[in-house]
């Protein structure tokens, strides 16, 4: 589902197939994985250039605006069943950083509709004067155009409907697998826990940490556990489990996508 999600959010002149959006996913979660502040991202970058010959700068834009997906959507899941939650500590922090990426979103939406991709000239067109042999005042132009062209979900509001049910749609079999993970603990918690937890830790995941999220993932699982009164030590076990389940599957793909290619 989420590589649907990210296939759609290029524009359908430039739209790559799905199987190549797959395979570079699986290799994008693998690197994340075992590499440190989230590497995943630049690998699968450069691997949907390879296999399907995608502009990498239009490939990057679509990631930077899956992760603004990605962050409202999971804020707004938390909103929308905050009522049947128990008392969450951070739901001022969310609430602001909810406001922040709206007007962000709003404002790139303006600047998109407004003035196309002459920002992004603006601010490449100093790099073109240093002699860079890569970076010529033609590459700046194609790269600046590329890159407002992959950020097509926020101008088309179909793309931008498609983009958000799919992402809603991405994260729901977490929570269920989460909540099943929480039955075999037997914590007595109810699937609303499994979609705290993983709106805890979908959040810790946006922002570059260790390889892998060492660290990060276990204390956002204890964040979330924290609200339905778990204490620390089974917490702790839960979230150690939790991530192996998130991590060894991604890291076995990524290894099966890798040996298929070199065939």
């Amino acid at each position: 589902m989420r590589a649907l999600r990210w296939q759609y959010l290029f524009a359908a002149a430039t739209r790559p197939p799905y199987v190549p959006v797959l395979e570079a996913t699986l290799l994008g979660q693998c690197f994340n994985n075992i590499l440190p502040a989230r590497a995943g991202e630049f690998a699968r970058i450069v691997a949907l250039h390879r296999t399907a010959g995608t502009s990498r700068a239009e490939t990057t834009s679509t990631v930077v605006v899956e992760r603004l997906y990605d962050v409202l959507v999971l804020l707004g899941l938390l909103f929308v069943f905050v009522p049947w939650l128990p008392h969450v500590t951070w739901i001022h922090t969310a609430a602001i950083l909810a406001i922040v990426l709206f007007v962000a979103a709003i404002a790139s939406v303006v600047v998109l509709l407004r003035w196309g991709e002459k920002p992004f000239l603006v601010l490449l067109r100093p790099l073109t004067r240093l002699g860079l042999p890569f970076l010529t005042l033609e590459r700046a132009e194609h790269a600046a155009a590329s890159f407002v062209r992959g950020a097509a979900s926020l101008r088309e509001p179909r793309l931008a409907a498609a983009a958000v049910v799919l992402t809603v749609v991405s994260w729901i079999p977490l929570a269920l697998s989460t909540w099943v993970l929480m039955i075999g603990f037997h914590l007595g918690l109810s699937v609303l826990a499994g979609l705290l937890v993983t709106i805890a830790t979908g959040l810790s995941l946006v922002l570059p940490s260790s390889p892998g999220a060492v660290g990060v993932f276990e204390a956002a699982a204890l964040v979330g556990l924290k609200a339905y009164g778990i204490d620390k030590a089974d917490g702790l076990s839960f979230a150690l489990v939790l991530h192996a389940v998130n991590f060894f599957p991604y890291v076995l793909a990524g290894a099966v996508v890798l040996a298929l290619r070199r065939r």
